[in-house]
């Protein structure tokens, strides 16, 4: 493996949180004798446009420093490749780290277990999810979760997470359940009135909420979360106990296992890994080994 590692960062995660995060991870890379080559972009587009090319180079490894969305961005160049991945958590939710086991807010360990990882070839191969070609790690949310996204994306007061606290209040209020059609493995079709509908590769989305608790990066199977027709003050109680992944025994919740789920609701814009994909209907597959990551 060569030595000469593509750092892909993101300046703005975390509220500036991720450019200086760079600095930390690059330096205890650099000690370890990696060389150390940092790419931005001037935007999503171009910054994907550039790690690709680095990927297509032959760099050693694609290390992202941020939160979900630039691990979302970086997974779009290197799965499927033999490239290993790398991931330095700086970011607000940081849930792929969590699920991947990786340190979360301290970039100089995170840059150390990098290195030793690629150094000792300790890289494990982890499934992904995909959806018309795009991939993502963590969760696909669709739903009242996803509408709160809707909403908070096109506010521009409050900033931060907060605004999504709002938002999460101003949709609970117009909140009425959807019909879903869900097809499981080409197969069994489910059609139920939901509240959400989460299809889980990780375990946690919205930085530790574990909405598919048993999900497995390992299982080539998704957990699929179906948060059935409630009241919204059966929702308010479901909620908080999604933190600790016990809404599951709640009968309004039901779990489902598949490698391929096919999701169709009227209205209803799916989110992977916090970032948007485009209304249903969406078909989701689990890629097993779909990247080599480094491993503490």
């Amino acid at each position: 493996m060569t030595s000469e590692i593509t750092l892909f960062v993101n300046p703005t995660a975390g509220r500036g949180r991720g450019a200086r995060a760079a600095l930390p991870a690059a330096s205890a890379l650099r000690a370890a004798g990696f060389t150390v080559d940092t790419v931005q972009g001037e935007d999503a587009v171009d910054a994907l446009a550039r790690a690709r090319a680095a990927v297509a180079g032959g760099t050693g490894a694609l290390v992202a420093v941020g939160g979900d969305g630039m691990a979302n961005l970086a997974l779009q160049a290197v799965a499927g490749t033999s490239v290993p991945f790398g991931l330095v958590a700086a970011g607000t939710g940081n849930d792929f780290a969590r699920a991947l086991g990786l340190p979360v807010g301290d970039p100089a360990a995170a840059g150390r277990m990098i290195a030793e990882a690629l150094r000792g070839g300790r890289l494990r191969e982890v499934d992904l999810g995909r959806v018309n070609g795009t991939w993502f790690g963590t969760v696909l949310a669709s739903g009242f979760d996803s509408r709160v996204n809707d909403r908070g994306n096109r506010m521009r007061l409050p900033v931060g997470r907060f605004k999504y606290d709002v938002a999460m209040v101003a949709e609970l209020a117009a909140f009425r359940p959807v019909p879903y059609r869900l097809t499981l493995d080409g197969g069994e079709t489910l059609e139920t009135e939901a509240t959400l509908v989460a299809v889980g590769n990780g375990s946690s989305y919205g930085g530790g909420m574990r909405i598919c608790p048993g999900a497995s990066l390992g299982d080539g199977l998704f957990d699929i979360t179906v948060v059935g027709d409630c009241s919204r003050s059966t929702l308010l109680k479901i909620f908080p106990r999604v933190y600790r992944g016990t809404h599951v025994g709640h009968p309004a919740v039901s779990v489902h296992r598949a490698a391929r789920v096919e999701l169709l609701a009227e209205g209803i814009t799916g989110y992977a890994d916090g970032e948007p994909l485009g209304p249903l209907p969406l078909t989701a597959e689990c890629v097993r080994a779909a990247v080599r990551v480094a491993l503490p």
